[in-house]
């Protein structure tokens, strides 16, 4: 006995699916739903995926403009100083992490002459993603100021080169600051070449674990934008403070907190 054939799909109902997935679609940026040409992605899909990997890449690859960076900071009245990691270039970076934590020698002991008494440090750390710093440090670092208390000093903004997260503890400690937040570019994905992350930490030192660091992640308009990253900051700033401590002992409540 021959199976009946299946009956064929109407243009409507087609149509119908197709627009159930697109309204899925728009909340995310997840490679959602892509389709199929036959037993393969469509090629739109294969041409998207390829410049998406390109993004990444040039994200990871491509050197920070930090002269431009400085000029910018020069431009709102932030003073700035300039300071690499003991990765001596990029391939080195990527291959040997623990030497993105540790800063040069000499950078250390210029530092330690320009340190100055400031209640916060700002740490500007290229890190996995210049293209998150160059796009996004500057006007977060705009909110960041635009929201700082009353009777609240920052230090100079130091400027680091080929940075991982653990830099910005040696360097407050080295600038005697009693916290420090690194503004760093985060690993990029395929949906974000340009993540920008934010890492607190309250005295810091060389050694520091990231059980002992406070992460505000994916700082960008796609993502949590710049006014609310500040707000986020500045409530874990002052619950650090009162708590003596960052990291897993300090729990991030910063959104029911600015909602009552």
């Amino acid at each position: 006995m021959k199976t009946p054939p299946r009956p064929h799909a109407s243009k409507q109902d087609a149509t119908t699916c197709v627009d159930a997935w697109a309204e899925l679609r728009q909340y995310t940026a997840a490679r959602l739903a892509l389709g199929r040409s036959g037993i393969s992605l469509p090629t739109r899909e294969v041409l998207g995926f390829g410049l998406s990997h390109a993004m990444a890449r040039d994200a990871v690859h491509l050197p920070l403009d930090m002269p431009a960076m400085a000029a910018q900071l020069q431009q709102r009245g932030l003073d700035s100083i300039a300071v690499s990691s003991q990765a001596g270039d990029r391939e080195t970076y990527l291959l040997r992490p623990d030497l993105g934590r540790r800063l040069g020698s000499e950078d250390e002991k210029r530092l330690k002459r320009l340190a100055r008494p400031c209640d916060l440090l700002l740490v500007i750390g290229d890190g996995l993603s210049s293209m998150a710093i160059e796009r996004h440090a500057a006007p977060l670092v705009d909110a960041i100021v635009a929201r700082c208390p009353a009777g609240t000093t920052l230090g100079p903004v130091v400027l680091a080169h080929q940075a991982r997260v653990a830099l910005g503890d040696v360097i407050g400690e080295a600038m005697g600051a009693p916290m420090v937040a690194m503004l760093i570019g985060e690993r990029p994905g395929l949906s974000a070449p340009d993540s920008l992350g934010i890492y607190l930490t309250h005295a810091p030192r060389a050694g520091r674990l990231d059980a002992e660091r406070n992460c505000i992640s994916n700082v960008r308009p796609e993502g949590l934008g710049y006014e609310p990253a500040a707000r986020k900051l500045w409530w874990l700033i002052a619950a650090a403070r009162r708590l003596g401590q960052t990291g897993v002992a300090l729990k991030d409540d910063s959104t029911a907190a600015l909602d009552e």
